[in-house]
């Protein structure tokens, strides 16, 4: 995937500047990764993991910055308990190094504290510590994953829009599609957007991701339009099937890659990182 989106650089970060754009490599560092979704529940923050740990497993040296400001919950999926976490580094109370922890599976980890209402609006000062947090970390990882919040708020968008990438995560529900639909149009028509990756999750059958993905692909085609040259593009990079086995790491709090290596929705994972790489 290769995006056209917003420039921390630039003065107000955060509305869409036509003409700008990210390089997914070179001298910046990182290649960098928001995976998002626009209805809560879908297994984003669990895709996160397992996906930084299929990439740290390739050699790729990874961050997850837990970028759900306020309900953080990348802490209780990795069974982790932080004395430190980004709160802390915001406040100056810890160093970015004091705060970075190691994660199972050979990634690192930027965890936010859970339950504070300061961050669940956008101000001038939350963006510019995420901004410069962004900045201090990219020179250290090949990749960046942003576990974001879910739904279409000023911080979850602003979260979005400092990734290079997107990865968007549904399930076959209605409703998950709705949003992920609300949430993939706007991203094409706030953030200029022209192609966004789509991972559905919790697929009942072989070959469902594949159906989803055409049908989205057909009604943002009709309803957000291209630009001259650049049509919009979802691209499929994966489904994960309905698998016993996630269930059970999520209620063991452990990574499906490591407990579970054989499993499909390891392999799912896996082949996403490959696609990610290659």
């Amino acid at each position: 995937m290769s995006t056209t989106t917003t420039d921390p650089a630039v003065p107000g970060a955060g509305a869409f500047s036509p003409g700008s754009s990210r390089p997914v490599t070179g001298k910046g560092g990182a290649r960098t990764l928001a995976v998002t979704s626009g209805k809560g529940g879908v297994g984003k923050t669990f895709v996160t993991a397992n996906l930084a740990a299929a990439l740290a497993m390739r050699g790729q040296k990874v961050l997850v910055l837990d970028a759900d400001l306020g309900l953080a919950n990348l802490d209780v999926v990795l069974n982790l308990h932080p004395k430190l976490t980004l709160h802390d580094v915001f406040t100056e109370k810890a160093t970015l190094e004091q705060a970075i922890l190691p994660a199972p599976c050979g990634f690192s980890v930027l965890l936010a504290g859970s339950g504070m209402v300061e961050y669940s609006r956008l101000t001038p000062d939350v963006r510019d510590k995420l901004l410069h947090i962004l900045e201090l970390v990219k020179p250290r990882f090949d990749w960046v994953l942003l576990d974001t919040g879910a739904g279409i708020s000023d911080v979850v968008l602003f979260s979005i829009s400092m990734a290079a990438d997107v990865l968007v995560v549904a399930t076959p529900e209605p409703t998950s599609l709705t949003d992920a639909y609300a949430t993939i149009k706007v991203l094409a028509t706030q953030q200029g957007r022209r192609e966004v990756g789509l991972l559905v999750n919790q697929a009942n059958r072989v070959g469902e991701g594949k159906l989803i993905c055409g049908q989205l692909q057909q009604v943002l085609q009709r309803f957000v339009g291209s630009q001259p040259g650049h049509p919009f593009k979802l691209e499929l990079m994966g489904e994960v099937k309905n698998d016993q086995t996630v269930r059970q790491a999520v209620l063991k709090r452990q990574l499906v890659l490591e407990h579970y290596p054989g499993s499909d929705a390891a392999q799912a994972i896996k082949a996403l990182a490959n696609k990610l790489l290659a």
